[in-house]
């Protein structure tokens, strides 16, 4: 960038009286006063002249210095920047420029933005006062223009409007108070939050949203506040306009002036229900899923353990503890819901019939006469916790003995399978029919006797009878209808 060493003179140009007047006025001008041109040249802000045709006659410094050169004299028209524009970027040709108006139209033009381009690209934001000149005659004999450079002033209305375009579209609350925790801003954030439109809560205290319990909290933060202080992220409760209380996530900071000082404070208010709300779900499947495990882990141990009392050979102790486990696991997947949701899974239970159609498939073929060989009927409960466990052990159980020694060791054997309800019992009669001459057996202390006593009589609450008929063996269980229970109950 280049700037005059020295500026012509005006030529024909002088004050906004010109010609005959103006020589007058220099013939009797007192001896050592200021021209127009020494004026115009020490005014800090940038200024020049044009003659009636728009070719620019005089400059000042500043206005060089905003142009980012020296213009021709007599040959730069209107202005004399590199390139004009218009606030919204359009190319303003110089022609079409407010000093060009001005002359053209012979009457001030003045208080225009534009935007000035300088030789190295930089840009510069004016607003341009062109106002034309005119000798005694009325003749137009040029003009004169002030340019005053409003970028910083623009720039910061574009980062506000930014900012306020930001604060209006934040899903956060933002709200800015005195340090008189008097509400003066409330964006749309807040009004979806609380309820509140702005014209309903601006001018009220902010005390209008804290419950009673916690009124002591405002008196802290506005003295953090006047200390310069922040306070990020407390999590509080607040009172919509509705009455209902919500959980936020609260962060205050203060607000300062031009001077520095502290005027007032500003707020960010998030919603976090929804996060607390997350955060319980996954407590309570945590809860849940160490409390199955312990069981799992608990139950295995005890199916190892009384496996091995009956068990002759490795072999039949690895069998045996394989098709217990894997009884269970076939139960177990009749109790995990579909979703992962805590507190469905909570209330997730099993139907007894779906439960034993579960545990009998493995042995329900069809007989040579087309039949099922399992047949249940009766009444149908639900089952959840514990429950399901005991009765997926103690069918498994039934049906493999069936399988071994029963009527399910033989082709045509059948098993009915018939559950009732009576009064505070529930019933379930297993008869089979169809296999080997049935021979009493005691069971002594082999799995089922053993089980029998823990399961039923510890958890269900019931009794349980064989009856060895020739025809087959018929077994009776009957349990407690309130042990049915739910997810979890008697489950540790």
């Amino acid at each position: 960038m280049s700037s005059p060493s020295a500026y012509p003179e005006v030529g024909p140009l002088g004050p906004v009286r010109a010609g005959a007047d103006a020589g007058k006025a220099r013939d009797h001008a007192v001896p050592g006063a200021l021209e127009i041109q020494d004026v115009l040249r020490a005014l800090p802000e940038a200024v020049y002249m044009t003659d009636a045709n728009g070719r620019i006659t005089l400059f000042n410094e500043a206005a060089a210095t905003l142009w980012g050169r020296a213009p021709e004299i007599g040959q730069a028209e209107f202005c004399g920047s590199w390139r004009l524009f218009w606030p919204d970027g359009r190319p303003l040709p110089h022609a079409e420029c407010p000093m060009a108006l001005a002359l053209r139209e012979r009457q001030p033009n003045r208080g225009h933005e534009i935007v000035a381009e300088r030789p190295d690209g930089s840009r510069v934001t004016v607003l341009a006062f062109p106002t034309p000149l005119f000798d005694a005659r009325g003749a137009l004999v040029g003009a004169i223009n002030m340019l005053v450079d409003v970028t910083h002033r623009s720039i910061a209305y574009e980062e506000a409007q930014r900012f306020t375009a930001i604060v209006n579209s934040s899903d956060d609350a933002i709200v800015a108070k005195d340090l008189n925790g008097i509400i003066v801003s409330w964006n749309k954030g807040a009004e979806r939050l609380f309820g509140y439109t702005a014209d309903e809560i601006v001018g009220k205290p902010v005390a209008t949203l804290i419950p009673a319990d916690r009124y002591d909290e405002e008196p802290h933060i506005l003295s953090r506040i006047r200390a310069g202080e922040t306070t990020d992220h407390y999590e509080t409760v607040r009172r919509r306009k509705n009455g209902a209380l919500v959980e936020i996530s609260l962060s205050v900071f203060p607000i300062r002036n031009r001077q520095g000082h502290i005027v007032g404070a500003a707020k960010i208010a998030r919603d976090i229900t929804e996060r607390r709300r997350a955060e319980e779900q996954q407590h309570l499947l945590i809860q849940e899923m160490n409390h199955r495990i312990k069981n799992l882990f608990t139950l295995a141990g005890s199916v190892v353990a009384l496996s091995k009392r009956s068990a002759v050979t490795v072999e039949d102790l690895a069998s045996a503890v394989s098709g217990r486990l894997n009884a269970l696991a076939l139960a177990h997947t009749l109790t995990v819901p579909a979703t992962s949701e805590a507190s469905e899974r909570e209330a997730q239970a099993t139907a007894l019939h779906a439960l034993v159609r579960t545990i009998m498939a493995p042995y329900d073929h069809a007989v040579q006469s087309g039949r099922s060989r399992i047949s249940l009927t009766g009444a149908d409960v639900e089952l959840s916790g514990a429950a399901v466990t005991s009765f997926a052990l103690l069918l498994h159980e039934f049906a493999t003995n069936a399988a071994k020694y029963g009527a399910l060791s033989s082709p045509e054997g059948t098993v009915d399978i018939r559950c009732d309800e009576a009064g505070d019992m529930l019933v379930l009669t297993w008869t089979e029919r169809g296999g080997p001459l049935v021979e009493r057996n005691a069971d002594g202390d082999g799995f089922g006797s053993i089980l029998g006593r823990a399961t039923v009589h510890g958890q269900l609450g019931g009794e349980i009878s064989r009856e060895w008929n020739p025809d087959g063996l018929i077994i009776r269980l009957s349990v407690a209808r309130n042990r049915l229970g739910r997810i979890g109950d008697g489950a540790g």
